[in-house]
């Protein structure tokens, strides 16, 4: 683990004081500069899938695109399994497995691809991951960098 930061900013949706921008957008920019990344760097993603819009304002909260062009960002296979950034390469929460506690899942995932255990899913070269868990109302978020 290279990088960690985790924050909660409000209770009830209602609190949040932008519906686009999520705590991530605090969170990614400390655990990057601990670990000494930029966002461009990363070699593959574990982003927390409860809905598609949350994906959409990850990517754009963990820096990987300008914000608004997260849809943008993940046309004709970017996030896809040999595509720039590669993401839920187990098949995110709807494919793989959703137990109300995905957040582990998505350490697990990054740290095999970063051993090399995924086999027929393995992200080539991958020597830095970002699982990032997302929680609440948008209003609970963890971004952890880890490196092999």
């Amino acid at each position: 683990m290279l990088g960690s930061r985790g924050r909660h900013t409000h209770a009830h949706i209602s609190q949040l004081r932008e519906l686009t921008v999520t705590p991530a957008a605090m969170t990614a920019p400390r655990a990057d500069a601990e670990a000494g990344v930029r966002p461009d760097e990363i070699d593959m993603a574990m982003i927390y899938d409860s809905f598609t819009i949350t994906v959409l304002l990850l990517l754009e909260d963990l820096g990987f695109c300008k914000k608004g062009e997260g849809g943008t960002y993940v046309q004709d296979g970017r996030i896809a399994l040999g595509g720039e950034l590669p993401i839920n390469t187990d098949g995110g929460g709807l494919s793989s497995n959703h137990p109300g506690m995905r957040g582990i899942f998505l350490i697990i995932e990054a740290t095999r691809q970063l051993r090399g255990q995924c086999g027929a899913r393995q992200v080539e070269g991958a020597m830095l991951a970002v699982a990032h868990g997302s929680g609440g109302l948008l209003s609970s978020q963890a971004t952890t960098i880890l490196g092999r």
